[in-house]
């Protein structure tokens, strides 16, 4: 019986860690689905979506997240994952870009008025960056997002635009 899961992996950057990580997903017979990467400062994150043949395998994963630790220094966790479920895929695939001068409560305030809304994040990639002028801490989102079919873009762009008025920060959609 084949079962799905999913695996958090992380650890400091390094040459070869994602090699590391799913060496023992290949060893094990797993088959990668899905995956999102990224490098956070001098730390290194993975999520997988991946399937799994056999009885025993949550055991056998277990085994190998403990030895990544120990061996590697490679922080990993997995859980199983139920049947899958037809994405929905109803709504309107957007985009929002937000920048501004970073502080705290940027993505917060965002993200709360989008579930206020009911707007469905689907990736989120963030990054702090500085002015070349002024040496002014920057803070720039990228969110792709399912718009509802009942939510007008005027009004999704009206409300935005208060946050955006509170926060400071420039919100564009797309």
């Amino acid at each position: 019986m084949t079962m799905r899961y999913i695996l958090t992996a992380f650890g400091k950057d390094r040459v070869g860690i994602v090699a590391d990580v799913t060496q023992i997903m290949y060893e094990l017979g797993c088959n990668l689905e899905d995956s999102e990467m990224t490098r956070l400062s001098d730390e290194f994150a993975v999520i997988f979506l991946f399937s799994a043949p056999g009885d025993d395998i949550e055991e056998k994963l277990s085994s190998a997240c403990r030895r990544l630790e120990l061996d590697k220094g490679i922080a990993a966790f997995f859980r199983p994952l139920g049947e899958p479920r037809p994405q929905k895929g109803t709504g309107i695939l957007s985009n929002l870009h937000v920048e501004g001068v970073d502080q705290c409560g940027i993505i917060y305030k965002v993200s709360r008025h989008l579930a206020d809304n009911q707007v469905n994040i689907i990736r989120v990639h963030s990054k702090q960056h500085y002015s070349p002028q002024s040496g002014t801490a920057l803070y720039s989102v990228d969110l792709e997002v399912e718009l509802p079919e009942h939510l007008g873009l005027n009004e999704l762009k009206k409300g935005l635009q208060h946050v955006a008025d509170v926060l400071h920060v420039d919100i564009q959609i797309n």
